[in-house]
């Protein structure tokens, strides 16, 4: 079998996906993006093909190394969310060849089904309690929200109040029971983030993602020493390399590998064993479409140290089409009680709508990251 063509789409709301095409009629699927740089990944996509058309797509180890060694210059977003889309559509490619799912070919299922969280509130999050309550009531059992708009390196007290008070909001509106991920999202600085973060302990948050930025998680014995609750981070890492020194630090409770961002399935696989080896969880970071979501599934099936699945169903950047509207059967990911069954479709285990795809690509997109300024004029992180 043999490699014989890479095609790449850019689609609403702000996604890329990739098939690559082989002289047997076997064919793939990946999403290699960067959200806000589609365009690039997809230029680096087409640089990278000069590698592969031709292989023999089933050496997947092999092509894997001579994509990430081959260039000289590594790592980084940008080549590792291409590297990423390649990878997934290359176990696609092998589970659907020998006509099993992807994490049989990784030794098999260790469990039957996997909790998903969703998100509520958007960037500026509001209307908090009445959502919180729908999402319970469609069954899910965890669910994720950001802590706070945009935050000054020191700002008043009052900010840290006011993102309190919308996590209490959130807690009351569902009991002790349902977990309540509370997501910084890089926005809250050291000096700010070391008071929120203990104001936040009487909620009993499920984790606090991205308390800090990820060039200042050295900080993080500082600050989130003696919590009550789990630390995460990792959807702005990109391989190994950078969660051993995390891992190795005893940094974080939880790492959120991004499998569009972090090379694939087969790094993903890599980052989890080394984040089990230091007794750390895993919850793949995942706001993007159904094949990234189906890749981290797979993941998550051979992984003991999964415990909860981001999806981006119903989210609050996904205007004009949804996860399921690029799929021609969308039972896989159907999410029953909170709970995701474990696939048993050959490859990744959702089927593409081509054809979706292609009419779509003739909108795409050129989705950016909102630009915020705080009330002086300068740059304030999203």
């Amino acid at each position: 079998m043999k490699i014989t063509a890479l095609k790449t789409w850019q689609v609403p709301p702000r996604w890329m996906f990739l098939k690559i095409e082989t002289d047997e009629g076997i064919v793939g699927w990946g999403e290699p993006v960067i959200e806000g740089r589609a365009a690039t990944v997809q230029a680096a996509v087409e640089e990278l093909s000069d590698y592969v058309i031709g292989k023999d797509p089933r050496n997947i180890q092999d092509i894997w190394q001579m994509l990430y060694r081959g260039g000289f210059y590594r790592g980084g977003p940008i080549l590792m969310s291409a590297i990423a889309g390649i990878d997934q559509a290359l176990w696609d490619i092998k589970g659907k060849a020998l006509g099993v799912p992807v994490h049989q070919l990784l030794g098999g299922a260790v469990r039957d089904k996997m909790r998903m969280y969703c998100w509520i509130g958007g960037d500026r999050p509001g209307d908090i309690g009445r959502q919180a309550k729908e999402v319970v009531a469609k069954g899910f059992t965890a669910f994720k929200m950001n802590g706070a708009p945009e935050m000054q390196i020191v700002d008043s007290h009052r900010k840290v109040d006011e993102a309190v008070a919308r996590a209490a909001e959130a807690r009351e509106a569902v009991g002790p029971d349902v977990g309540i991920a509370i997501d910084f999202h890089g926005r809250v600085h050291r000096p700010m983030a070391k008071t929120l973060l203990r104001e936040l302990e009487s909620i009993h948050p499920l984790f606090v993602e991205e308390p800090v930025l990820s060039e200042q998680l050295h900080c993080l014995p500082q600050i989130a020493s003696g919590l009550s609750y789990p630390i995460a981070t990792g959807e702005r890492m990109f391989t190994r390399y950078d969660f051993r020194a995390i891992l190795e630090g005893r940094m974080v409770d939880i790492v959120q590998p991004d499998l569009c961002h972090c090379g694939g399935i087969t790094e993903g696989m890599k980052i989890a064993t080394l984040a089990e080896t230091y007794d750390v969880a895993l919850a793949p970071h995942c706001p993007l479409g159904p094949i990234a979501l189906a890749a981290s599934l797979q993941l998550d099936f051979i992984s003991h140290n999964a415990f909860i699945q981001e999806q981006s169903m119903g989210i609050h950047y996904n205007k004009g089409n949804d996860v399921l509207d690029y799929v021609t059967d969308p039972t896989p990911l159907k999410i029953e009680n909170g709970y995701l069954p474990v696939l048993d479709q050959p490859g990744l285990g959702v089927s593409i709508d081509e054809e979706k795809i292609i009419e779509r690509s003739q909108e795409g997109h050129r989705w950016r990251n909102p630009i915020w300024r705080h009330e002086d004029g300068s740059i304030a992180e999203w």
